[in-house]
């Protein structure tokens, strides 16, 4: 069997993304990176054609803006495809050349899945460590690798079940074997989170700022067509300029919008929450979280008002570390859309609290890492 040479391990596993993508936050700045390159290259061309005056100022924003969308769609792709894993005995090895992450199997606080395909994912191992002054997250992400939850099975110890890599099968028929669903529910409503009320503030900002362009470039634009200084080509591309730089606007409006409105009360409904004799497990759309049982050390409740409904918070345990990854345990909610091991807004908590706290059905130990 082959060892690593950095802990000489067994290799239990290795591979490499079994997909080369771009990530969406960077397929949106390309495309607006590109976008404000083509504006400013019209806007260049109409000024020293019709104005006679020195663009290359102009002509330069639009080069640099370029660069910056080719980098944005290109860069990542050229980055992962040097990109190994490897999993030995103890340890989950990330490599790029001379750089190497790793993180210990054994002191694995959960594990997050987010589907891009129906047979490939990215797994992200996360370590929760000491609240506190020392509150912070370890992670290190497996970028589109090929059944990402047979894959995070591997990394437990536990033996793959047929189900597994199929990420259109229910979260609950893809449980591990002798493993049965004991509890499941919905949140029922969508906070509204400091990010989320931020956000909405900046769509309606901008959306303000695309009705003050609108009203003080369209008149003085149709006073110069109507003069007809300009012609019919520098005409078009200065109303084609104008009307794209509205839209970017406009549609960055829109995407705040939809981030803070639609989006959060679209993932509330695809939402589910899972307790297993085993495990902890949340589904969200693409998103998945996996937790085993003996990590949590603690649950508190926290109600929301007079209301009877309370989210219930998963203090998480492992090798010198006591920690609720990035949310915190004691009433903070998380700012971020990424999945934590926090039931939110559910209407029986007290059932939740007796499930979780109870022995009966909490593995005593974690599975054998050797198992493998």
């Amino acid at each position: 069997m082959a060892r690593d040479s950095l802990f000489n391990e067994s290799i239990v596993w290795a591979g490499k993304p079994a997909v080369l993508r771009t990530p969406t936050i960077y397929r949106i700045l390309g495309a607006s990176a590109a976008v404000v390159s083509l504006v400013s290259l019209l806007f260049a061309v109409v000024v020293a054609l019709a104005l006679k005056a020195h663009v290359g100022g102009m002509i330069f924003f639009a080069g640099w803006c370029a660069l910056v969308a080719a980098a944005a769609w290109r860069l990542p792709i050229v980055w992962q495809s040097r990109v190994e894993y490897t999993i030995t005995d103890k340890h989950v090895i990330w490599r790029r050349g001379p750089l190497r992450r790793t993180i210990d199997r054994n002191a694995i606080s959960y594990a997050r899945i987010h589907w891009i395909a129906p047979n490939i994912g990215d797994l992200v191992l996360v370590r929760a460590v000491p609240t506190g002054a020392l509150r912070r997250t370890l992670t290190l992400v497996l970028h589109a690798v090929e059944a990402p939850d047979r894959l995070w099975a591997v990394v437990r110890g536990v033996a793959p079940t047929l189900p597994l890599g199929d990420g259109d099968r229910p979260l609950a028929q893809r449980l591990d074997e002798g493993e049965r669903v004991l509890w499941s529910a919905m949140p029922t409503s969508a906070a509204w989170s400091v990010r989320r009320i931020v956000t909405a503030l900046v769509s309606m900002v901008l959306f303000a700022a695309s009705a003050q362009m609108l009203a003080r470039s369209v008149p003085p634009l149709g006073r110069v067509l109507r003069q007809h200084a300009l012609g019919g080509v520098l005409s078009t591309m200065l109303v084609a300029g104008v009307a794209i730089t509205t839209l970017l606007v406009v549609a960055c409006a829109v995407t705040f919008a939809h981030f803070a409105l639609l989006r959060p009360l679209r993932l509330t409904k695809q939402t589910r929450y899972f307790i297993t004799n085993q495990r902890v497990l949340i589904r969200r759309g693409h998103d998945e979280l996996h937790l085993d049982r003996s990590r949590i050390a603690y649950v508190i409740e926290a109600p929301l008002g007079r209301s009877p409904r309370a989210n219930v918070f998963l203090v998480l345990d492992g090798p010198q570390a006591r920690a609720l990854a990035a949310s915190g345990a004691f009433g903070e909610r998380g700012e971020t859309d990424t999945l934590l091991p926090v039931f939110s807004a559910i209407d029986d908590p007290e059932t939740v609290g007796a499930l979780l706290r109870g022995r009966a059905e909490t593995p005593s130990r974690p599975p054998s890492l050797h198992a493998a």
